[in-house]
């Protein structure tokens, strides 16, 4: 769902405008870091990657693991790729 939203983006902006990719470690959180005292028992996920895309208008954003990781490289290595060699 992520990568066809992106390619949704991609296609939107392929002449003219921006699309910005950001990729962020994840410790799997969802809330605000406890503060000392109040600590609670929270085992940090391994591997994940926040990985957000947008157009200054729509945000897209997901999490994924290590091995999600790696493939949303190719895809975007590949999908690079052929939009600049093409034109």
């Amino acid at each position: 769902m992520f990568l066809t939203e992106l390619t949704r983006l991609f296609q939107k902006y392929r002449t003219s405008g921006d699309v910005v990719i950001t990729l962020k470690k994840s410790d799997g959180r969802t809330k605000l870091v406890p503060r000392k005292g109040h600590s609670e028992a929270f085992e940090p996920a391994d591997n994940k990657c926040l990985i957000r895309a947008s157009d200054g208008k729509r945000k897209i954003s997901t999490v994924v693991s290590l091995m999600g990781f790696l493939v949303f490289c190719f895809y975007l290595c590949f999908f690079s790729f052929c939009t600049c060699y093409i034109f």
